[in-house]
């Protein structure tokens, strides 16, 4: 079979994409460059934070200092800071992106001293925004840093969601501390509000964290654990060493040592100190009655460099008892296959509570039996690389993280289990709830800002870009596709990449402008619906014109069942829409009779299957 694409007057090639005026300024200024390098220019804010926290189950009262060392590595003088208090969002009269109910609802942050380089400050506790504007009296220029101390305490929320209270005497503790928000080199100070719906932007920042607990109780957290031998009893420890290098599950802590007291030094009070670098975000789970389980995976075969997987969850959580070895399954798959780069960090832990989120090192799962509950694992360790190999904007554009850690849940899906049920999970779960959706917030553009969305959100999030990766990566190749993401990955590990930045790297790196798809995809109302227009018989075979009525430039298969019983299916990558995005022309040569013709997406669910399939007249 040989295709033929219909003529068309101008070259898609020569498309530019839409830049808004922020992003414009950014490639003035140098901070970003076209060909998708950071510019020689670029710069990025950074902190160091020293924390330290105290808890005390089963009272929800949770106390914190903490420094941070700011340091302003931007071109502007700052005369004020802002300060995130992520947890101000349970307070009474917040915004929110859904509603509430009184268990949700705490005091939020309460700042009990705040100092700019040793001076002492007031601090206005009866707002409600999770964004504090801080003026200084002594503006910080160019290369130069500031010293701020807090000083503040909050309740748990009983309402466990991303963060909060699982039991009574397991907290999970995430946004728990004072930080500065993002200053960058195309908005300035992240300004966006937090809602309960889109999740976060950081800098990458050095953190030490030291919890103090009763004894018997067991803190897992983002870093690495400075001081085994002051809050673990030797047994305990001399598991954990064997667990670093072994492929199987080992039990560090089960349900009778717990209740024996063999887990914990028994101190009045436990001190865990975590160090973690580089990382945008710290959280930590802690409890005195979660089991706790680990093993390892080798993430880098030049190295041999292994990465631990741990869990920690209550007896009860049958799913989560397979979960050490799901996860280092997919640390190493992960690290070898897609994306193919290693597992940036030392070690993951897997908390049972209730939110499926992701933080650096550290999720917190439901207890899902089944194959659900794999597939979100898999999902949020898959986070790693997306946000936190890059420190992607994900209030703005959740598409640049969610919808790669669904395209590589779908991924690694694949290699574990029968691909059709996967693919089928896939289209349920992910692509369903909008290709088929009438409504105006199924088509909005996947590049509008995520933080403006509400009911569009999920669907510009996950599956549709999600299918967007999946036809680029159609489209070049699987060899051109990966080493394409490894360049965009490389260059911007540890700093801010913006959709442009992707974009523009494909293109460098492939050597040809993609602007057709990226308008085509990312900056378009396309949804997705083919339709077989025509089939003419000819002297050659037969003709087959195929009208692209959604717009977006799909993959797809032509089934073929000829007069003699014989069948054919010939793939189409998205190139076929290169020319003209709303049709194209197949040329069949064949010296059978045609009996049937059929164009499915199979992933790219087509909304009106009715104009799908063709039969000859008998």
């Amino acid at each position: 079979m040989c295709v033929f694409i219909s003529i068309c007057s101008f070259s898609l090639e020569a498309q530019s994409l839409n830049e808004t005026r922020d992003i414009k300024d950014a490639y003035t200024k140098n901070t970003r460059s076209r060909d998708g390098q950071p510019g020689v220019k670029y710069w990025q804010n950074t902190a160091t934070y020293a924390i330290s926290i105290s808890a005390d189950p089963p009272s929800r009262l949770i106390k914190g200092t903490e420094t941070i060392s700011y340091t302003n590595n931007s071109p502007d003088t700052l005369n004020k800071l802002v300060i995130k208090l992520i947890l101000n969002q349970h307070k009474p009269g917040a915004a929110r992106y859904g509603g509430s109910g009184m268990d949700y609802q705490t005091d939020g942050i309460v700042i009990d001293r705040f100092s700019i380089d040793g001076t002492d400050g007031l601090w206005d506790n009866t707002n409600n925004t999770t964004l504090v504007d801080v003026l200084l009296k002594k503006s910080v220029l160019p290369g130069a840093h500031i010293n701020l101390e807090f000083d503040w305490h909050y309740d748990v929320s009983k309402q466990a969601g991303r963060e909060g209270m699982i039991d009574s005497t397991t907290f999970y503790l995430g946004y728990f501390y004072p930080r500065v928000a993002v200053y960058d080199d195309y908005l300035g100070w992240d300004k966006t509000e937090f809602t309960g719906g889109q999740e976060f932007y950081n800098d990458f920042n050095q953190y030490s964290l030291k919890v103090s607990v009763p004894a018997n109780y067991v803190v897992w957290a983002t870093g690495v654990l400075k001081n085994p031998e002051q809050v673990l009893q030797s047994a305990i420890i001399k598991k954990l060493k064997i667990a670093a290098t072994a492929d199987s599950t080992i039990s560090i802590a089960n349900k009778e040592e717990l209740l024996q007291h063999k887990v914990t030094l028994q101190a009045e009070r436990n001190i865990w100190h975590f160090e973690a670098s580089n990382v945008s975000d710290i959280a930590l789970g802690l409890s005195d009655h979660y089991l706790w389980d680990a093993s390892s995976a080798v993430v880098d075969n030049k190295t041999g460099r292994r990465a631990e997987m741990q869990a920690a969850y209550s007896d009860t959580a049958k799913a989560f008892r397979s979960i050490v070895h799901d996860g280092s399954y997919a640390l190493n798959w992960y690290s070898h296959n897609f994306p193919g780069l290693p597992y940036p960090y030392p070690k993951m832990t897997a908390f049972e509570g209730n939110a499926d989120m992701e933080f650096p090192m550290l999720v917190n799962d439901s207890s899902i039996d089944g194959p659900e509950g794999r597939r979100v694992t898999d999902h949020e360790i898959a986070h790693s690389w997306f946000p936190f190999y890059m420190g992607v904007n994900e209030s703005r554009y959740a598409f640049m993280d969610e919808g790669w850690a669904t395209t590589l849940e779908l991924l690694i899906g694949r290699s574990f289990s029968d691909p059709k049920a996967v693919d089928k999970t896939y289209r349920q779960g992910r692509v369903s709830h909008w290709a088929t959706d009438k409504l105006a917030v199924s088509q909005i553009p996947i590049i509008t800002p995520s933080s403006e969305l509400k009911d569009g959100y999920r669907h510009n999030a996950y599956g549709k870009p999600s299918l967007a990766y999946l036809a680029l990566k159609d489209l070049l190749g699987d060899d051109v596709f990966k080493k394409s993401l490894h360049v965009y990955m490389d260059r911007w590990n540890g700093k801010h990449p913006i959709p442009w930045d992707f974009f523009y790297t494909f293109n460098n790196v492939t050597g040809k402008s993609l602007n057709w798809f990226w308008n085509n995809w990312f900056f378009s109302s396309n949804y997705i619906d083919l339709s077989i227009s025509s089939v003419q018989k000819n002297a050659n075979g037969y003709a087959v014109s195929i009208a692209n009525i959604g717009g977006f430039a799909i993959p797809f298969d032509v089934y073929l069942e000829f007069a003699d019983g014989s069948n054919q299916v010939i793939h189409q990558t998205p190139q076929i829409w290169f020319a003209n995005e709303k049709k194209a022309g197949l040329a069949i040569k064949t010296n059978k009779k045609l009996k049937s013709l059929r164009i499915d997406g199979n992933l790219f669910m087509d909304s009106d299957l009715r104009n799908n399939s063709w039969t000859t007249n008998p």
